[in-house]
């Protein structure tokens, strides 16, 4: 009779391996419940795995561009804002005007003169206005405050100097002077002229605008670019200067009443361009935030359209990897309970 050598090593290391394959198979189902897709695309996919690649990429960058056109909606909001006050101020100021038609009281003509000087400076406040950091009409020079401040006073604006330069070349005198009071209607018409041609020339960039008159664009699609602001070298933003300068400085001056009717005519028709030029920029920008919109609207479908076939691709159905999970928990639980038992399997028990 031959006793033969019994041992329950080989079930314990069987059982091990298969608790050891269970939770791998765990992990990689876990994952996949959670995250809706293969763990391992490629194994999946194979020579397809390129196809899906590119289509991540494409989806990157359009989620990339409507990212960057809701900044772009930003910027033509504040713009619109901001060209909004300048398109109220013109109103109000060339109602002032208006209402000094025929009017010869010095009080009410310094009235006048001071809130056309309230309406030039909300016109450079917002003409400076800025939005993440840059000036929104500014151009491409976005980094350069666009419109200098023309009552600065320390050192003087190279605009007031330019102005109080030109007056006394013109006339021989300058405005402090009891001489205004012989400046006949055409002779103030003559220097209104010259002061028009200064402003709409090159004088306007050297001594009132900093901004490039390329303004800053933005790319909205694959496609297509929208203008996203404008610029100080605007005719509606140099006819308002223009229009408020003569106003503010010549207005409430000792001159006779028929060389002020030249100087409110005038300001009055300049106020008229400036407000009829700033409404068109707004324009402009308004029909950019349309295009915004459209491309939001074509962007999110392309957008739809790509994370849906990637899906179909890589994307698993998540109730059976969840059930795959709650088998495999039973699974792995029932091997525990098993190697347990085998583990105390010893004829030592029995003996």
């Amino acid at each position: 009779m031959k006793a033969s050598f019994v041992s329950n090593m080989s079930l314990q290391n069987a059982m091990r391996l298969t608790v050891a394959t269970a939770q791998k198979e765990m992990l990689k189902v876990q994952e996949e419940s959670v995250t809706g897709r293969h763990s391992d695309v490629g194994a999946v996919l194979g020579a397809k795995t390129a196809r899906t690649l590119n289509l991540h990429r494409d989806l990157q960058r359009m989620e990339s561009l409507k990212s960057t056109n809701a900044l772009t909606t930003q910027r033509l909001s504040a713009s619109q804002e901001a060209l909004g006050t300048m398109s109220t101020a013109a109103n109000d100021a060339m109602g002032v005007l208006i209402a000094l038609s025929g009017i010869t009281s010095a009080d009410q003509l310094q009235l006048a003169q001071k809130n056309l000087g309230s309406a030039l400076q909300t016109f450079t406040a917002a003409a400076n206005t800025s939005f993440s950091g840059e000036y929104l009409f500014a151009g491409i020079n976005s980094d350069v405050m666009p419109l200098n401040d023309y009552f600065q006073e320390s050192p003087v604006s190279d605009a007031k100097a330019e102005f109080d330069a030109a007056f006394l070349a013109h006339f021989g005198f300058d405005q402090d002077d009891n001489a205004v009071a012989t400046i006949d209607p055409a002779d103030m018409q003559s220097f209104i002229d010259t002061l028009e041609s200064s402003f709409t020339g090159v004088d306007w960039e050297n001594d009132w605008s900093n901004a490039s008159s390329e303004n800053m664009e933005s790319r909205v699609s694959t496609s297509e670019t929208v203008q996203s602001s404008t610029n100080t070298n605007t005719d509606g933003m140099r006819y308002m200067a223009l229009g408020l300068v003569l106003g503010q400085e010549l207005l409430a001056l000792n001159i006779s009443e028929s060389a002020r009717k030249v100087v409110s005519d005038a300001s009055i028709d300049y106020m008229g361009r400036a407000i009829s030029g700033i409404d068109g920029e707004r324009s402009k920008l308004g029909i950019s935030e349309a295009r915004v919109a459209q491309a939001n609207t074509s962007l999110g479908a392309q957008i739809t359209i790509l994370s849906n076939s990637i899906k179909d691709m890589e994307g698993i159905d998540t109730y059976e990897a969840a059930t795959r999970v709650t088998t495999l928990e039973s699974q792995l639980s029932l091997a525990y309970t098993l190697t347990s038992r085998i583990q105390n399997l010893s004829l030592l028990n029995y003996l």
